[in-house]
């Protein structure tokens, strides 16, 4: 059996105000610098900002459907809103699939997982209609998310617009929303199919987890896949001092973590 939190230590589930701000934050300190290297003409790092808007997104929003980081309930719905719309993606969706994720995996009722059935070469094909699956099962079950989602499933094609409409102005624009909805495409592979491939019928064996310093730390910790499928109410900023404390039971447990620089 895994160890309680409560054994593991109560201090995996604080947040201090400072760590909150930053990764709200975060994703929009991105978009300055996404506009400022586009402003200078620097094209060329924009793909690595946009990088990094998607690690941040992705790590917070991931905190904010766990309620992990202490936003209240309708907190939780604006960040949840206003963070999607970022990368144009909806929050709403992410929240409704990703739960049932949790719920369920491994099953055929889980959308979020599917791809893990898929080869590499499926997984990666799979992602342009990925968030539009997600989105539609959300739809159809969530029905009192439907105005957010509404919203939410409206905001790509419009962007996608008004990229077009400012494009004699600037291309900035359409350039950061291109690389915002093909960026999502490899959601699949990356954040599912890797992670849980050859899974087995135990929680252990579903996923794995990579350890390291530099891979880890660029990625805000979401390498810590296991450990965050085990306590997914730890915020990812805990997830490394999770990990350690984990170390003896995943040992005992026959489970070898994936090294990683």
């Amino acid at each position: 059996m895994k160890p309680s939190l409560a054994e593991l230590g109560a201090d995996l589930l604080t947040t201090s105000p400072r760590q909150r701000r930053l990764a709200l934050v975060r994703p929009y300190l991105g978009m300055v610098a996404f506009a400022t290297a586009a402003w200078m003409g620097w094209w060329w790092v924009t793909p690595v900002i946009m990088f990094g808007i998607f690690v941040s997104v992705v790590t917070v929003t991931h905190d904010v459907v766990h309620r992990a980081i202490g936003l209240s309930a309708r907190r939780s719905e604006w960040a949840l809103f206003a963070l999607g719309l970022v990368l144009l993606e909806s929050g709403h969706a992410y929240r409704a699939t990703h739960l049932q994720h949790h719920r369920l995996f491994p099953h055929e009722d889980d959308p979020e997982g599917y791809p893990a059935n898929l080869s590499a070469f499926g997984a990666l094909a799979y992602g342009p209609v990925f968030l539009a699956r997600l989105w539609w099962w959300a739809w159809r079950r969530a029905p009192r998310d439907r105005g957010w989602l509404a919203v939410e499933g409206a905001a790509p094609f419009a962007a996608v617009a008004a990229g077009i409409a400012l494009w004699p102005a600037t291309p900035a624009v359409l350039w950061y929303v291109l690389m915002a909805i093909a960026g999502s495409w490899v959601y699949p592979l990356l954040t599912v199919h890797l992670p849980h491939r050859h899974y087995g019928d135990d929680p252990l064996d579903q996923t794995r987890t990579l350890r390291g310093r530099v891979i880890p730390a660029v990625f805000l910790e979401l390498t810590y896949h296991l450990e965050h499928h085990l306590y997914p109410q730890v915020p990812s900023h805990h997830l490394a001092r999770l990990s350690r404390r984990l170390d003896p039971f995943l040992t005992r447990s026959g489970v070898v973590p994936r090294r990683v620089i």
